[in-house]
């Protein structure tokens, strides 16, 4: 089985699906992903939580246990920020969702300091360290996505995160929000050699196009379970107003092949 490492490799580009429970990510490995990423929000909205560092970390280290559980490729746990501003509550945490099957995880730094990101970023390498594991560490910068700084210093103040991440430990960066062409290319150029990771996002270059600019990580963040909660509120609207059945069935995945996909053990 390739590792995170090998799949963004130079030259590769790893489109990374998004799951949030382990029924969506058996059925995105079934679909022919490589490896599955999970998306915060997903996870937290499926648990009853609102997205934004507010679930309980026994909560999603049990999470990412159930998905490894039913799943073979590799998998990458978004952390959010690690739901702590105390490096060492970070690494304890990454440390769990290490012992529950994750090879990778995402980290962002958000409306923290670059100084708190690296920090935690020394915590988390040091807790795999100890656990063994080689563990991809992708830091998240925000500076795009909540416009952090003034738009015409976006892309220097990346690339200056970047840096400081990387000599933290980091081993990719990912940029949510960053769309532009001439900013990705700017980008890949300035963080070289660490692999840029961009997210699905309206105004995204096509996957051949980020290739050709050098992106190595493809995300989809939350628009998979999005798009599944929208089309299931649409369809209970619907359901609720006729009671007609056959729309229900319209896209479904068949009852036998899905239940077939998971172990009973």
């Amino acid at each position: 089985m390739s590792t995170l490492r090998d799949l963004q490799a130079p030259g590769c580009l790893l489109i990374l699906p998004n799951a949030w429970d382990a029924g969506s990510a058996r059925v995105i490995e079934d679909a022919g992903a490589e490896a599955i990423a999970t998306t915060s929000s997903g996870v937290a909205w499926a648990r009853g939580y609102p997205d934004g560092n507010a679930l309980p970390t026994r909560v999603l280290a049990a999470a990412i246990a159930e998905i490894a559980r039913v799943i073979r490729v590799p998998l990458s746990a978004d952390v959010e920020a690690g739901y702590s501003d105390d490096p060492r509550a970070v690494g304890d945490t990454v440390a769990a969702v290490i012992g529950a099957g994750a090879v990778g995880i995402n980290l962002e730094d958000g409306a923290g300091t670059p100084d708190l990101l690296c920090a935690k970023i020394e915590a988390v390498r040091a807790a795999a360290l100890r656990a063994d594991v080689d563990l991809f560490v992708n830091a998240r910068t925000d500076v795009f996505l909540k416009q952090l700084v003034p738009a015409e210093r976006a892309v220097e103040a990346t690339i200056e995160r970047a840096k400081r991440y990387r000599a933290a430990g980091c081993d990719g960066i990912f940029v949510p929000g960053l769309a532009d062409a001439s900013a990705i290319r700017a980008v890949v150029a300035g963080i070289a050699p660490l692999p840029l990771n961009v997210m699905a996002y309206p105004g995204l270059p096509a996957a051949a196009e980020l290739r050709t600019l050098g992106v190595r990580r493809l995300s989809a963040g939350a628009a998979i379970a999005s798009a599944a909660l929208g089309r299931a509120r649409s369809r209970v609207r619907a359901f609720l107003a006729d009671g007609r059945s056959e729309p229900l069935f319209d896209d479904s995945v068949a009852y036998g092949p899905t239940n077939a996909l998971f172990p009973r053990s």
